[in-house]
C-alpha cells in the first residue's frame, strides 16, 4: 500500500470521498430490480465494494489483478458452477460458456447470450467503474462529471420507467453536496502544501460543510411542490418511438404489433396490417411467445427466470401436465423479411422445433417459467401435442397449489384498490370451483366492456391501470381485458399470469395446402394480431389459457370429458404398464441433458478453437511486452510530441514525466524531500546538471507563476537529453 506521502488528514479526506463516489455509484445499481430482470443485486454490490476497496488499496496491478480476478470467478462459480472448482470438467463447462457467447456476439445475436456471460461483463464493467472512479474522485478529483451523470441517469429512468426516484435523486443531492465540499477543502490544502490541520481547527473547517448540507436538505423538504408546468413527454415519445408514422388515433402512448416493453399500458393501438409471417397449420392457434407474472399497477414486468440451453431441437415447453389428453401434430412458420422476431412463436403443447433439411442446430437458451424460447431465425418447424381439456377435469380439479405458485402468481400491488377485489367477488358470488369462477369473469369482461383500439386513456401517476378500465373509461382492448381478468383472479387467491402473442390470424386458402409436412392451411399473421390473453393455474393439470377480450375466441379445445379423479385413478392402474413402456425409451435416450453436453463440443469445430487460442495467446503476450516496456516507447513517444509544443503547460507535463521516468528507473523522490533537493541528487548520480536547471525553470513556473515561453524553448534540449540519458 503507498499512502506514506499522504498527511493523515488528506488520507481521510480520500477515504470519505471513495466512500461517497461508492455510494453515488450504488444509485446506479439500485433501479436495477425495478427496469430489468435483476431479481437481486447484492452480489453486484458486494463485489463492487471488494473492487473498490481494492482499487483504493493502490495495491500493484500484479496483485489487484489476481484478486479481483479470483473474486470474479469465486462469485461466477457459486452462481452457475455445480462443478468442483478449478476441475477439469469446470474449465470444459466454463470453455464451452464463453465459445457459445463469443459467436453469439461476433453474430450479433445479442439475445442469445446466456446468464452467465452476461453476469460475467457486468462484473468486469464493475471492476472497470471501481478504478475509473477510484482515479476520477481520488487521483484527478474531477467529482462534478460523475455527479452530474448520476443525476441525469436518476431523472431519466424516473421518467421513463416505473422506478421513483424522488429518495435516490435527495440521497444523491446529499452525497453530492459532501464530495463537493471536501473536495474544495483537499483543493485548499494542496494549494496551501498543509498536510495536516491544526489542532483544534477541525470543527472550524467541517461545521460550516455540515451545515450547508443539512440546511439545503432542509430548505429542499420544507420549500412547496409545485404541480409541472409541462406535459408529461413519455407518452409523445412513446409513441414516436413505437409507431410507424409517429400519428395516429387516439391520445397518450400509441403501440403496434409486439413489443417488449409492457411496464406502463394503455393509449391506442394501431391496426398495422404488415404481415409477421405465414403458419402452415391444421387449424386456427394462438401462436404463444411469452409470459409476465408481476403487475406493477401500470403494467407487467417478469420476476428474474433462469434459462435452460439445447442444441437438438427437443424442448418441453408444454404448459399443462399428462392428465391432459392431446393429439401430435406439427406446423410451420415463415417469416417475412426484416419481420423476424429474437424469440420463437409456437402453439400450445409446444415439443420440438426443427430448422429444415440443410440447417445444423442451433445453441439456443429457453424458459419454462416465462415460455421464451430465445431462436432467431426466419423459418422453422415446431412439433406439439395440442392439449383437450376436460370440463369436468376442470371443475373437479384440487383447490391447493403448490407453494412456489401460490407465492409467484397471486401478487399484487400494495395499492390496488379494494373496489377491483369487490367487483371479483359478486362477479364469482354462487359458484365454487376455479373454471366457473374463471368463466364468470371471462363473460363478464367480454359483455359489459367495449372493445377499442382508439381514445383508450393512460393511468396518471395515482391511478391503476386495471381500476382506471373497470370503474372509468369502460373500454379498451386485449391488454385491458386480459389485465383484468388476472388482476381479479388474484385478488381471489387464483393463480394466473399474463401471455403475450399472436392470435391465428387470416386463413389464406380455403383449401388444404401440401407441405413437406402434410397437408395444412395457410395462416398469415399481421401485426395487428399481436394479442395478450390469460392462463388460470388448475392443480393436476396445468396451465389452461381463457380468453376474456371481448369479440375474440378462445382456440383451446374443451370438451366434456373424464373428471380428474377418474383420470388420476385410471392413471394409477396403468402404471406399472407404462413404467414397462417407457424404460426402452429412456434406454435409447440416455440421462436428462446428456445429449446436449455430448453436442456441446462440437460448437466450435478445433480448429476454429485453435485459432481462437492462438490469437489470444498472441495478443496476451504482446499486451505485456508493450506493458513491461512501456516506458521506452512512451519516451519515444513524448520526446517526438514535446518537440512540437511551446506552450507553458506543455513544459509542466514534461517535466512530470521525467519524474515518472526516473521513478521507474528507480531514482524515486524520498517523502519529504524538495524538488531542489532530489534535483541535485538526480545530477551528483548522473554526472549532469540538467535536472536542477531544468527544475529551477519549473519552480518559476508553478511556484511564482512566471509564464516565459521562451525559456520552454531553451529547455527543450535538456529535456530531451535528460530523457535520452536515463533510458540510456
Amino acid at each position: 500500500m503507498r499512502f506514506k506521502s499522504l498527511g493523515y488528514d488528506q488520507l481521510f479526506i480520500n477515504i470519505i470521498i471513495y466512500l461517497c463516489s461508492f455510494l453515488l455509484f450504488l444509485e446506479w445499481l439500485k433501479p436495477l430490480t425495478e427496469f430489468t430482470d435483476t431479481s437481486n443485486i447484492g452480489i453486484f454490490v458486494f463485489y463492487a465494494a471488494f473492487c473498490f476497496f481494492i482499487s483504493f488499496l493502490r495495491l500493484r496491478w500484479w496483485i489487484s489483478t489476481p484478486l479481483k480476478l479470483f473474486g470474479l470467478f469465486f462469485l461466477l462459480n457459486g452462481l452457475y458452477f455445480a462443478a468442483v472448482p478449478l476441475s477439469p470438467y469446470w474449465f470444459q463447462t466454463l470453455s464451452l460458456e464463453i465459445q457459445h457467447n463469443v459467436s453469439a456476439l461476433f453474430s450479433q445475436q445479442w439475445w442469445s447470450m446466456t446468464p452467465m456471460f452476461r453476469t460475467l461483463l457486468f462484473l468486469i464493467l464493475l471492476w472497470l467503474m471501481s478504478y475509473l472512479l477510484y482515479y476520477w474522485f481520488i487521483v484527478a478529483k474531477k467529482t462534478f462529471f460523475f455527479i452530474l451523470l448520476t443525476f441525469i441517469y436518476l431523472t431519466v429512468i424516473d421518467t421513463f420507467t416505473m422506478f421513483d426516484g424522488t429518495y435516490a435523486i435527495i440521497r444523491s443531492f446529499i452525497i453530492a453536496i459532501i464530495v463537493l465540499g471536501v473536495s474544495n477543502i483537499y483543493s485548499v490544502l494542496q494549494r496551501e502544501h498543509i498536510h495536516r490541520l491544526p489542532k483544534g481547527k477541525y470543527a472550524a473547517w467541517m461545521l460550516p460543510l455540515l451545515f450547508v448540507v443539512l440546511f439545503s436538505s432542509l430548505v429542499g423538504f420544507a420549500t412547496p411542490k409545485y404541480e409541472p408546468i409541462w406535459p408529461d413527454p413519455v407518452p409523445f415519445l412513446k409513441s414516436t418511438a413505437e409507431s410507424v408514422s409517429g400519428t395516429g388515433p387516439g391520445p397518450g402512448v400509441k403501440k403496434i404489433g409486439y413489443g417488449e416493453d409492457d411496464t406502463q399500458l394503455g393509449g391506442a393501438f394501431i391496426q398495422d396490417e404488415t404481415v409477421v409471417f405465414y403458419a402452415y397449420a391444421e387449424e386456427d392457434q394462438y401462436w404463444r411467445i411469452e409470459t409476465k407474472d408481476v403487475y406493477t399497477g401500470k403494467g407487467w414486468v417478469r420476476s428474474d427466470t433462469d434459462y435452460s440451453q439445447r442444441r437438438d431441437g427437443n424442448i418441453d415447453m408444454r404448459t399443462f401436465t399428462n392428465n391432459v389428453d392431446t393429439d401430435s401434430k406439427t406446423a410451420s412458420i415463415t417469416f417475412e423479411e426484416g419481420q423476424e422476431l429474437p424469440k420463437v412463436v409456437y402453439p400450445y403443447g409446444l415439443t420440438g422445433i426443427d430448422l429444415g433439411p440443410g440447417m445444423s442446430a442451433n445453441y439456443f437458451q429457453y424458459s419454462p417459467d416465462t415460455g421464451e424460447i430465445l431462436l432467431p431465425l426466419n423459418s422453422y418447424t415446431v412439433r406439439f401435442e395440442q392439449p383437450n381439456f376436460t370440463f369436468n377435469a376442470l371443475r373437479s380439479a384440487p383447490e391447493t397449489d403448490p407453494r412456489e405458485i401460490k407465492e409467484q402468481f397471486t401478487q399484487l400491488p400494495d395499492d390496488l384498490p379494494d373496489r377491483v377485489r369487490e367487483l371479483a367477488l359478486d362477479i364469482s358470488d354462487g359458484e365454487d370451483n376455479r373454471y366457473d369462477i374463471a368463466k364468470s369473469i371471462e363473460r363478464y369482461l367480454g359483455s359489459r366492456y367495449s372493445y377499442t383500439t382508439k381514445d383508450v386513456p393512460v393511468p396518471t401517476e395515482d391511478e391503476d391501470y386495471v381500476d382506471q378500465f373497470l370503474f372509468e373509461s369502460l373500454k379498451g382492448y386485449c391488454d385491458n381485458f386480459s389485465s383484468s381478468m388476472v388482476v381479479m383472479l388474484r385478488t381471489l387467491d387464483i393463480p394466473a399470469r399474463w401471455v403475450k402473442g399472436f392470435t391465428a390470424g387470416e386463413r389464406v386458402e380455403q383449401n388444404l395446402v401440401e407441405t413437406p409436412i402434410g397437408e395444412k392451411y395457410l395462416y398469415e399473421i399481421q401485426n395487428a394480431n399481436a394479442h395478450s390473453w390469460v392462463e388460470v393455474y388448475f392443480p393436476e393439470i396445468g396451465w389452461v389459457p381463457f380468453e376474456p377480450t371481448r369479440g375474440f375466441i378462445n382456440e383451446a379445445n374443451f370438451s366434456s370429458g373424464r373428471s380428474i379423479d377418474d383420470i388420476l385413478n385410471n392413471d394409477d392402474d396403468n402404471n406399472e404398464e407404462e413404467e414397462e413402456e417407457k424404460k426402452p425409451e429412456q434406454e435409447e435416450a440416455g440421462p436428462a441433458g446428456q445429449d446436449d453436453q455430448n453436442d456441446s463440443g462440437s460448437f466450435l469445430s478445433e480448429k476454429a478453437v485453435k485459432t481462437i487460442a492462438i490469437v489470444g495467446s498472441v495478443l496476451l503476450v504482446l499486451s505485456i511486452i508493450l506493458y513491461l516496456n512501456r516506458y521506452k516507447w512512451l519516451a519515444w513517444y513524448n520526446v517526438r510530441k514535446y518537440r512540437k509544443k511551446e506552450d507553458i503547460q506543455s513544459y509542466r507535463k514534461a517535466y512530470r514525466f521525467l519524474l515518472a521516468l526516473l521513478s521507474h528507473k528507480g531514482m524515486k523522490k524520498n517523502n519529504g524531500q524538495t524538488l531542489r533537493e532530489y534535483a541535485r541528487q538526480i545530477d551528483q548520480t548522473l554526472g549532469t546538471i540538467e535536472m536542477q536547471r531544468l527544475t529551477h525553470e519549473y519552480e518559476r513556473i508553478v511556484y511564482r507563476n512566471e509564464q516565459d515561453e521562451g525559456q520552454w524553448k531553451k529547455m527543450k534540449d535538456l529535456w530531451e537529453q535528460m530523457v535520452i540519458r536515463v533510458m540510456s
